[in-house]
This record gives structure tokens, C-alpha cells and sequence, in this order.
């Protein structure tokens, strides 16, 4: 699941690789009124920046990822994000 960032927050590259949670909050005025799924979170890594004018917000979610939020037929959705850390437990065990 992957996205691109418009260039406010690609911050010329430093958001590669970063990790976003997406939620799909309502439709945009593009004619499918009700188009967030019933599963409406997906998280993403930002793997690009995408250009003006093609980037008409803040990101642009892969097909795959889209489609695990939203209608694909809606074109474009009102979203909230955040930025997500994934944490690794380690624990050190010996055996005898």
C-alpha cells in the first residue's frame, strides 16, 4: 500500500519512506455521495512526490490502497491522516 505526498509534505524528500494511517471521512462533490467503504482505514508508505497539478490534495493513494477505503468511482474522497510508528518488542532469551 503505497502513496504520493503533494510538496508541502514531501519536505524534498523526507517524507520517503514514512508511514501514514488514512481514513476516508466523506465524499467530495464528484457525484458518488457516499463513497468510504465499511472499512475506511488503510495504512500507507509514502513512496513518491506528486506533482502539481496532477496531486489535487494532500495525497495520492495507490488504486489498491483506494480501493480498501473508498469507491473507486468517486475519484477523489475528504481523508484524515497521520503519520504512524511501528514498534518492535525485543526480548532477549537464553536457553541453558
Amino acid at each position: 500500500m503505497i502513496a504520493a505526498v503533494n510538496q508541502d509534505l514531501w519536505q524534498v524528500g523526507a517524507a520517503c519512506g514514512k508511514k501514514i494511517q488514512v481514513t476516508c471521512t466523506g465524499a467530495t462533490n464528484q457525484g458518488v455521495p457516499h463513497p468510504c467503504t465499511d472499512s475506511p482505514t488503510v495504512n500507507v508508505m509514502i513512496t513518491n512526490f506528486c506533482l502539481p497539478p496532477g496531486c489535487k490534495g494532500d495525497l495520492d493513494l495507490s488504486h489498491e490502497a483506494f480501493s480498501i477505503v473508498a469507491d473507486p468511482r468517486a475519484g477523489g474522497i475528504k481523508i484524515s491522516y497521520q503519520e504512524y510508528v511501528i514498534k518492535y518488542l525485543f526480548i532477549d532469551s537464553f536457553f541453558f
